[in-house]
């Protein structure tokens, strides 16, 4: 059985003492079970050191939201790999439709982004996902299928093992709008198949594929429900422990 995920992007949101709190509200609430799927909370870089000593001894992996491409250097503004490692961090999310779209990361810099992170022990969530015009045209495959072989399919299949997948319909993220059940499991099950003919059945159906798009409490367990979506990567929600915890039980 593959891995579920349930993972919180919490974006250019809460200060330090804020993010401290709601990281101490979700160790609160999770201490003493076992969650069904696997917890994550992506911060921002600030946060990564102090919460990390606060969710210690939970469930409840770290990620952080960006890194660098670079390795080392007179890079002023920004944060290696190996700084995210150094924290505490076990995960990175690359690829959000947001770098892709404000600060204008495509796919040969992600490629960059994600050997940096694997190189320094980091596992990966990566971001693919159309946005309304691409989806109107009937690009969406097209354009998932380009953003995967752009930056990963480089990759060798032990370093592959390390990635989870984020599809991110970008029209659908902070619109209220959602892919519905069916149009999820559609291109998730696409990308499974894209996985099986670079990496085999094995690794395809091994890969952890999550739904991010507006993913709140109301609508995760149908979402969830889809036999190719293994989770969520949540934003605003993420961000109010009862939210999110509801989202955590939906998986």
């Amino acid at each position: 059985m593959r891995k579920t995920m349930v993972a919180g992007n919490w974006k250019m949101n809460k200060n330090l003492q804020e993010g401290v709190a709601l990281a101490q509200e979700l160790t609160s609430a999770l201490k003493g079970t076992t969650p069904r799927c696997e917890v994550v909370i992506g911060t921002p870089f600030i946060h990564l050191a102090t919460v990390a000593q606060v969710i210690k001894d939970s469930p409840i992996r770290l990620s952080a939201e960006n890194c660098s491409d670079k390795v080392s250097g007179a890079y002023t503004g920004e944060v290696s790999a190996e700084m995210v490692k150094s924290t505490g961090a076990e995960y990175c999310i690359l690829g959000h439709s947001e770098r892709r779209a404000y600060y204008h990361e495509d796919n040969e810099l992600l490629k960059e982004k994600v050997l940096r992170a694997l190189e320094n022990g980091l596992k990966v969530i990566f971001c693919i996902g159309e946005v309304k015009e691409e989806r109107e045209a009937g690009k969406q495959n097209e354009v998932v299928k380009s953003q995967l072989e752009g930056s990963l399919f480089n990759l060798s299949d032990e370093q592959f093992a390390n990635i989870t997948l984020a599809y991110e319909p970008v029209w659908a993220i902070g619109t209220g709008l959602t892919a519905t059940p069916e149009q999820a499991q559609e291109m998730h099950a696409y990308i499974r198949s894209l996985l099986a003919s670079k990496y085999g059945e094995q690794r395809a159906n091994d890969t952890t594929i999550l739904y991010g798009g507006s993913c709140n409490a109301k609508n995760a367990a149908e979402l969830f429900a889809n036999p190719d979506v293994d989770g969520g990567l949540i934003g605003g929600a993420s961000l109010k422990a009862p939210d999110f915890l509801t989202i955590i039980n939906a998986r």
